[in-house]
């Protein structure tokens, strides 16, 4: 298996280079690299319920989103390299601290490691559901490497229109390259479960970020899902857009509007959709991003 990241094709970049040698897009070697592992509590609630979701943010990235809020990570490499057995054990004392389940950050670079990882953990009694949160541009043959492994798929749906796939994230086909992949995951994990404190135990929750001015697109993300999964998934409607920088694209310099955002919903609503988590208060705001500090590494 690890072979791969000697030509590496894990995602749609499709980079092809010796990851033990060079680096392509992601930046990322043949090692694991994190940032931060900590009990987050801002998830989805039968993600973070109250005691909190495992988390753990993985350095480098494969998409190119102009507007990320975790840029110290996904472009900027912050991190420090580990061991998979490092890894195995922060899963472990993650649990320990009263996690409800492990939440794998931008893992897509680090599958191959993360595999190993998560082996190891459950061999040393790792028993909490284990989350993979993507923005899904990965390629299927390397989500067909985690089947059975993974108990909770949280991926993203950004964008229906390519136009703005390209544009503001360079990340040509993004749908039709997301949709597949979640057509995967939802073939691995099935229909949503959860235990009797209401935290997912098994499933897909798919998360879409509205950005400012694309409330039709968004329409036709939600078109898609419903008319596809019914009430089989969980979506996820989020009006956390942040600015937080001076974008060249001037139109992403601003907050969704809050009576876009009620549109929205209310479209949901009118489509039928009942498993939807929405945010009703101001959610757009710096205080929810992560302080990068190497916490828990």
């Amino acid at each position: 298996m690890k072979d791969v990241l000697k030509k590496c094709n894990l995602c749609k970049r499709n980079c092809l280079v010796n990851r033990y040698t060079s680096t392509g897009f992601c930046k990322q070697t043949n090692e694991i690299r994190i940032a931060k592992a900590c009990l987050t509590y801002f998830e989805e609630p039968c993600i973070s319920n109250t005691k909190g979701s495992g988390t753990i943010f993985f350095s480098g990235c494969n998409m190119g989103c102009c507007f990320c809020q975790n840029e110290k990570i996904s472009t900027g490499n912050f991190g420090k390299i580990i061991s998979i057995e490092r890894l195995a054990d922060i899963m472990l004392e993650l649990e320990s601290k009263g996690a409800i389940n492990i939440n794998l950050v931008t893992p897509t670079p680090h599958i191959i490691g993360l595999i190993e990882s998560i082996k190891i953990a459950k061999s040393k009694g790792l028993s909490i559901p284990i989350i993979y949160n993507t923005s899904s541009y990965e390629n299927i043959n390397s989500l067909k490497l985690l089947d059975g492994l993974i108990d909770v798929y949280l991926p993203d749906l950004k964008y229906f229109n390519d136009t703005y796939a390209i544009k503001y994230s360079k990340s040509p086909n993004y749908f039709l390259v997301a949709t597949k992949n979640i057509e995967e995951m939802y073939r691995q994990v099935g229909i949503c479960k959860f235990d009797s404190n209401g935290n997912i135990k098994k499933g897909v929750i798919v998360r879409h970020l509205m950005l400012p001015t694309l409330k039709e697109d968004t329409k036709k993300v939600l078109d898609y899902l419903y008319s596809t999964y019914h009430d089989n998934i969980y979506l996820s409607i989020m009006n956390q857009y942040t600015v937080i920088d001076n974008l060249k694209y001037k139109e992403l310099n601003q907050k969704v509007k809050n009576k876009d955002y009620d549109e929205v919903i209310e479209y949901a609503i009118n489509l039928g959709l009942k498993n939807c988590f929405c945010q009703l208060d101001d959610t757009s705001n710096t205080k929810y991003i992560p302080d990068f500090n190497l916490e828990g590494v």
